[in-house]
């Protein structure tokens, strides 16, 4: 393939998420992704010291000794300071919900109201959430993060220790591909135990549907950031929980409670859309006013969109 071809090539992690997941496993979806999404970012302004040289720049009172290129105030009797890229050392948990509401795509509903889905097949909102799991832990281990993972339904599915060593994103992916996906959700437990696996302040990201409590959510969130943890929330939705399809008659199942509801799609349509934008609005609302990045992501958006969002929050760290 030639330069010219290759500028053209639309990058990975813009790819519809369906047509991209069906390239294989976990690990190769991932790659591409944050390949893709490395090529279109622009690295960070900010400097400190660290391993890689990025600049000179005039001393000035307060710098340490230990960075000033003595060479050059011996040669051209200037003295400046050495600069490099920012050398980082978070750590971050990511907590991914694998509970059974989450093994669910709109084409099921689509199926039931006998109408047919827009854009195709979509991936279930827990593939989508592994995927983006695996491309944000990959991400951040090539920033130089430490990063772990906890998964959680009823209870805690596993826990993988914050590390920044070789191998760590293939523990992580490992433990994305065990099998779970109990029936009720629960997160308050999975963020107090990435809490108390990260040893200091860190960030912490929960990627969830949020079918659950807000008032228990609220609680752990707050405990979270009142010891100094920056929180990011994705909140995976199908396009299909946001917006129902324009007629048919379905059965509407609660996948956690298995409550079961015969309506007609049309007759609800209305009330179930405000419902939701209620819902969603108190979320949002309930996050950000205690200091946490909430971000709603549909499973039909292409990686790129949620990782820049997440990782511009990592960057707004101190």
């Amino acid at each position: 393939m030639d330069a010219a071809s290759n500028a053209q090539a639309p990058r990975a992690d813009l790819f519809d998420p369906a047509s991209l997941a069906a390239l294989g496993r976990i690990e190769i979806v991932a790659r591409w992704i944050v390949d893709g999404f490395m090529s279109g970012l622009h690295r960070s302004p900010r400097k400190g010291f660290s391993v890689e040289f990025a600049e000179y720049r005039p001393y000035q009172p307060g710098d340490d000794p230990r960075y000033i290129d003595w060479k050059i105030a011996a040669r051209a009797d200037r003295w400046v300071v050495k600069q490099y890229e920012e050398e980082t050392n978070l750590r971050a948990s990511i907590v991914l919900d694998v509970s059974k509401s989450m093994v669910w795509s709109g084409q099921q509903l689509y199926a039931l109201a006998g109408t047919e889905q827009p854009n195709g097949p979509r991936l279930t909102k827990l593939a989508y959430g592994e995927r983006l799991t695996a491309a944000l832990a990959l991400l951040l281990l090539r920033q130089r993060d430490a990063v772990g993972l906890v998964r959680f339904d009823s209870e805690i599915r596993s826990a993988v220790p914050p590390r920044a060593r070789n191998g760590q994103w293939r523990r992580v992916v490992a433990a994305l591909e065990e099998s779970g996906a109990g029936r009720a959700s629960s997160a308050p437990a999975a963020l107090e135990q990435a809490a108390r696996l990260i040893s200091r302040r860190g960030m912490i990201v929960l990627v969830s549907d949020l079918l659950m409590d807000i008032p228990e959510v609220e609680r752990a969130v707050r405990g979270l950031r009142a010891v100094g943890h920056d929180v990011t929330v994705l909140h995976l939705m199908d396009p299909a929980e946001r917006e129902l399809p324009s007629s048919g008659e379905a059965v509407f199942v609660d996948p956690e409670s298995a409550l079961e509801i015969a309506a007609s799609v049309a007759d609800v349509r209305a009330a179930y859309r405000q419902t939701v934008g209620e819902v969603i609005d108190e979320w949002r609302t309930m996050f950000t006013s205690i200091g946490a990045t909430y971000e709603l992501i549909f499973t039909d958006a292409p990686f790129g969109v949620p990782l820049r969002r997440a990782f511009a929050a990592r960057q707004a760290l101190p």
